[in-house]
């Protein structure tokens, strides 16, 4: 890229002017976590007999009983520096990750305010992530799908006050993990404040230019509303779209949450662009480390890009999926 050298000297820079002094500690940490998922899904206003008839979306798309996948992360820390490597298997993990290597770094926290990681690692973009026990909704957004998954680069971390965060970052292509065919790559950068996110990415030769703002706020003890809004363009091929994540907790162990979505695409070489509107309806039911998540999901595009029972052409899908996750 052509202002990548230039970009990682800065970084190198930044990196360097950044380090302290810090009292070096002998204490180690391990852990060992993760999940395992499977799902049941069925459509209402579709036959469930013919190929991949869901919404445009990644994940939760066959008909019946389904696996989706086994999470394994295992971590180690010794004094400012560790490792982490977080494995994924079943058909979840394959359709976000090239190996069974979803993430795979490691780090260097130079100061108390400043974390060099280097290796492979899930974007900072976006509202929800490729583990279904990050997400309160069990399918995934139109955001989600259409943005990257992973980054294989550096990134450095910056805690600059207790509200206010950055980071800086270079990558391999957008999902590119083990070998850059042409030399190019993409830089990125988020700014947070206040647990509001903004994000950029630049991958001329893959995904193009994204911006996303990610965040939310407490409306109440009971009540959280999360917002994602996104805009990508690579030569007049793009998406735009927003998200709204309204989330009430009725007790400690059922919330109900509603998923608001509308998402176009863009292209030069189409007279009208896609649109699609998604309501998703998710109950989350916790029995000590199992979440059951049954959910009802509305799709409507601006085009007939569905079939119905008839398999006559329609614009609408109306289907149900259930979830379990058990987390360790």
């Amino acid at each position: 890229m052509k202002h990548l050298f230039t970009f990682t000297l800065l970084l190198i820079s930044i990196i360097v002017t950044a380090q302290e002094t810090t009292e070096d500690t002998p204490d180690k940490k391990f852990s060992f976590e993760g999940s395992v998922d499977a799902y049941y899904r069925t459509n209402l206003t579709a036959p469930n007999d013919q190929d991949q008839i869901a919404p445009g979306t990644s994940f939760a798309d066959t008909a019946g009983f389904s696996l989706g996948m086994a999470n394994i992360i295992a971590s180690y820390e010794k004094g400012k520096v560790g490792g982490v490597a977080d494995l994924v298997f079943g058909p979840r993990g394959e359709a976000a990750s090239a190996t069974v290597l979803n993430q795979l770094f490691v780090f260097y926290n130079i100061s108390e305010n400043t974390k060099l990681t280097f290796g492979k690692f899930n974007t900072f973009l976006g509202y929800e992530v490729i583990a279904p026990a990050g997400n309160f909704n069990y399918s995934t957004s139109y955001l989600f799908s259409n943005g990257p998954f992973s980054h294989t680069g550096l990134k450095v971390d910056f805690t600059l006050s207790e509200d206010l965060s950055l980071m800086l970052g270079v990558f391999n292509q957008t999902d590119v993990t083990e070998f850059n065919p042409d030399g190019s790559y993409a830089i990125g950068a988020q700014l947070g404040y206040s647990g509001q996110f903004l994000n950029l990415l630049y991958d001329d030769a893959g995904l193009g230019f994204e911006v996303d703002y990610t965040g939310g706020f407490d409306a109440s003890d009971e009540f959280f509303i999360g917002l994602n809004a996104a805009y990508a363009d690579n030569d007049g091929e793009g998406f735009y779209g927003v998200d709204l994540y309204p989330q009430y907790s009725f007790s400690e162990s059922f919330s109900l949450g509603l998923r608001g979505e509308y998402f176009e695409t863009m292209s030069e070489f189409v007279e009208d662009d896609l649109s699609v509107i998604g309501l998703t309806l998710t109950g989350s039911y916790t029995v000590d480390d199992l979440t059951i998540k049954p959910e009802l999901r509305l799709d409507s595009g601006s085009e007939d890009i569905f079939i119905d029972t008839d398999l006559m052409n329609t614009k609408s899908l109306a289907s149900f999926v259930v979830g379990a996750i058990y987390t360790f």
